[in-house]
């Protein structure tokens, strides 16, 4: 019965291990012509790896249904169903490769096509398939191997029992489990049994796991550091000085960015532009937006008139930068500084500052407070507007 088991075995695992070699083989050297896997090293490399792989699991296999076969019937029963569960995974291990395999043959091309990676000459999706085989492969044998470690134990517990010296000992994961947790075994219970029983729920006087008390010395130590270094000896930042510092370096990271991208300007730094192209700038962005209420030309429709010296709202270059900015929402002036940049609203407001004194067709009644120049001499404003009209 042995002999014929392990036949049918060994037929059944040399079957695998060519259908594992020959099938990727198969499906793969089907490709298009010039771009077969079995040309490239690195499959060729790859795929001994998996039929080595699968001689081990073959091995790994026949020992285990070796070593099973000591056992009782039940365990016969056990270990069928493990050889069943062997053999499904390996089979499913076959259908991924042969799955795989058939995906990069059908898309070979299109792969071309497309321009997709390679590694080593090797497409990504073959590749990849072959590892994800060899992974497959890799964890059959680890579990195989536990398994068969797992069995001999047993075996040697059971053949050898405690009064011949060989009693199972206890795994390493067993005992530190056991030794971190402070388990008491149930013949030491009646040593902590305080007397409290209720629904057949006893009171036991255990001591707190090593692993609580060992994470609770610890907490105070961190505290006790932490106390030091952030209190006392103020060697590092409290949280509401980190976010203060924090907030000042993105407030610099901000103003370099604009500044890089010239939109560091504002109502307090403006300047007026004189430079033809920011004012021709300007002019486009005025009858793009501007127009509509002002007039082309200036002279005031809803709005005011921009041309002459009155101003509700401040008359120098920063006042109107300012009133672009922000708008004025109680008088129907929207806000434009999410619309524009601020290079942009300085260009805006320098044309405007241009226009002053300018001849209009049909322009408004004055609006708001006369508004003079602080500069003596001829202002800047009315120097711009001459050299517009020059232009």
């Amino acid at each position: 019965m042995r002999k014929l088991l392990n036949n049918r075995w060994n037929k059944r695992m040399a079957a695998f291990c060519v259908a594992a070699v020959a099938t990727p083989l198969n499906v793969w050297a089907a490709a298009t012509p010039g771009q077969s896997v079995l040309q490239n090293p690195l499959a060729i490399t790859l795929l001994v790896v998996i039929g080595i792989l699968l001689l081990a699991i073959a091995l790994l296999a026949h020992v285990v249904i070796g070593a099973a076969q000591i056992k009782t019937e039940r365990v016969k029963k056990e270990r069928a169903a493990a050889a069943a569960k062997i053999t499904t995974t390996v089979i499913l291990c076959l259908v991924t490769s042969l799955v795989m395999g058939q995906g990069d043959t059908t898309s070979a091309s299109a792969a071309v096509a497309v321009g997709d990676s390679t590694i080593s000459g090797l497409s990504g999706s073959a590749f990849y398939a072959l590892i994800a085989v060899i992974a497959i492969e890799l964890v059959i044998i680890i579990w195989m191997t536990l398994f068969l470690r797992t069995l001999i134990a047993r075996e040697k517990s059971a053949m050898f029992p405690a009064a011949k010296g060989y009693a199972a000992q206890p795994s390493s994961f067993s005992k530190w489990w056991q030794k971190i947790n402070s388990f008491r075994s149930i013949s030491e219970e009646k040593d902590i049994d305080l007397g409290h029983d209720y629904d057949n729920i006893r009171e036991l006087d255990n001591k707190l796991p090593p692993w609580w008390l060992y994470g609770f010395y610890i907490t105070i130590i961190f505290a006790g550091i932490y106390l030091w270094r952030y209190h006392v000896a103020h060697t590092a930042p409290l949280s509401l000085e980190e976010l203060a510092i924090s907030n000042q370096k993105a407030e610099e990271e901000i103003a370099n960015n604009l500044k890089k991208s010239g939109n560091a300007i504002d109502e307090n730094n403006v300047t007026l532009l004189t430079a033809a192209a920011d004012i021709d700038a300007g002019k486009q962005i005025f009858t793009r937006t501007c127009a509509a209420c002002h007039a082309a030309d200036g002279g005031g429709i809803v709005g005011p008139n921009l041309t002459d010296e009155y101003w509700l709202h401040g008359g120098t270059v920063k006042d109107v930068f300012k009133t672009i900015k922000y708008g004025v929402p109680e008088k129907g002036m929207q806000s434009w500084k999410g619309s524009f940049s601020a290079k942009e609203i300085a260009q805006l407001a320098s044309f405007i500052k241009s226009i002053k004194g300018s001849k209009v067709a049909n322009p408004k009644e004055p609006q708001g407070d006369l508004f003079k120049e602080d500069q003596p001499g001829k202002p800047d404003s009315t120097r711009l507007a001459a050299a517009v009209q020059q232009q």
